[in-house]
Formats: C-alpha cells, structure tokens, sequence
C-alpha cells in the first residue's frame, strides 16, 4: 500500500503565460497645420463721388403788395374831429398796419386834455360815428338849446342817468346842449347830486371844446360863452312863474 504522506506531491505543470505584448506606442500625428488661406485682396470700393446736378433755375415770384384797404371818409392829417366817446380830437397823421395780409389804413388821433391817443381803421370812421366838427349853424343852434327851459323826465335817477349818458356818448353837439341845459344848477337851486355832478361836467366838457374848436377860440373863452347863455336859461325860467302869477 503506497504511502500517502510519501508520496510525493507533483508539481503542477507551469503554464507558460505569455506576457501580454505591451500596445506599442502610437505616435499620435501630428495634427497637419491648417492650410493658410490666403486673404483674398480686399479690393478697395472707389469713392462714388456724386456729381453735382446743376439745380434749374426756380423763377421766384415777387411778392405782390398787399392790398390796402382805405375809406378816407373826406377826413384829413390836421382836422380836428369829434369821436364819439371822447369828444373833440386831432388827427395827427394816417399809418398803414398789415392785417390778415391785408394792409389797414389807420388814423391816428390825439385827444391832448386826456392825453390819449386812438387809432381807427379809415374805413370804419364813419360807422363808429367819428364826425367832423360843427358848423357854425350847429353850433348856434346848441346855445339856443342852452337857453330853452330844462326838461326833466319824472322818472327814477337811474333811467334818466343811463338817457344821459347816451347822448353824451352820441357826440352829437344838440344832444350834449340838452344835458347841460338840465343838469344846470344856478344859486339858490337844490345841488347836484354826486353822479348828476359828473355827467354834466361830462357833457359841459365836451361842449366846451368843440365850441372852442368851432369857433378858434380858447377852451376859457368858450366857457364864458356857455355860461352866458346858461345864465339866460336861468333868468328866463324865474321869469316865467312872475308873468304866470301877473297874468
């Protein structure tokens, strides 16, 4: 019976391992440099010069000249003339404006006691009411009115204020004459009130200078002249109760 412990143990046949073949190293290629591309020569645009278009000849218009609008009305550089809300002034020259393209003819008026100046359109004196100065009938007709009886409406202050007014306003010389003629107060009458006050030396003013203007006489001497024939006014109407009572 064999021995187990001698028998000997075989060794076991080597198995020859081959290495494993190392990967040889690839030489890894190099990239190929990118071929230059040549730039293309960048061919310079030519300047583009414009050549200049001779411009046509533009016929230009002359500019027409304004129409003017004139109505003189007969009133001249010079005159003196009667607007009615301010009384008696003096034309001192005519001047010409533009206006929605139009050119106005303007009179230029100074009223020298209110040292004021006003411009009409010449066209519109005679719608307003601007007039030339009495004539002398006119003017003698305006003393006659002084020297007439006062007429006094019986009706309320305001009423008869406000008629007044309106005839002062009217630049009519006759309808001034009335409201000297019955605001007039002499010594011994009942005094003005403050507003009858005011119109009548409104009205008296006004009659003055045109008076004065009329007859080429100072503003003084004119007042002398009403005055005068107010005092007739006055002592025809004492009169009149006396011949009434006699009678």
């Amino acid at each position: 019976m064999p021995n187990k412990t001698s028998a000997a143990k075989k060794p076991a046949p080597k198995t020859a391992v081959k290495a494993k073949t190392a990967a040889k190293p690839v030489a890894a290629k190099a990239a190929a440099p990118a071929a230059k591309v040549a730039p293309k020569p960048v061919v310079a645009a030519a300047a583009v010069v414009a050549k200049p278009v001779a411009a046509k000849p533009v016929a230009v218009k002359a500019a027409e000249p304004a129409p003017i609008v004139t109505r003189r009305a007969d009133f001249k550089v010079n005159d003196h003339v009667v607007y009615p809300a301010h009384g008696v002034g003096q034309i001192v020259r005519i001047e010409e404006q533009e206006v929605a393209g139009y050119k106005l003819e303007l009179f230029v008026i100074t009223f020298e006691k209110d040292k004021m100046t006003l411009r009409v359109p010449t066209p519109k004196a005679k719608a307003i009411g601007m007039r030339k100065l009495a004539g002398a009938d006119t003017v003698l007709s305006a003393m006659q009115t002084l020297r007439g009886r006062a007429r006094i409406k019986r009706t309320m202050w305001s009423r008869r204020a406000q008629e007044y007014e309106a005839k002062i306003n009217s630049g009519d010389l006759i309808s001034i004459a009335e409201v000297v003629r019955d605001l007039h107060r002499a010594g011994g009458q009942p005094e003005q009130s403050y507003s009858e006050r005011q119109l009548y030396e409104a009205a008296l003013s006004r009659m003055v200078r045109e008076v004065a203007a009329v007859e080429r006489i100072d503003e003084d001497a004119a007042m002398k002249r009403l005055e005068s024939a107010l005092l007739k006014q006055v002592a025809a109407a004492a009169a009149a109760p006396a011949a009434t009572a006699a009678a």
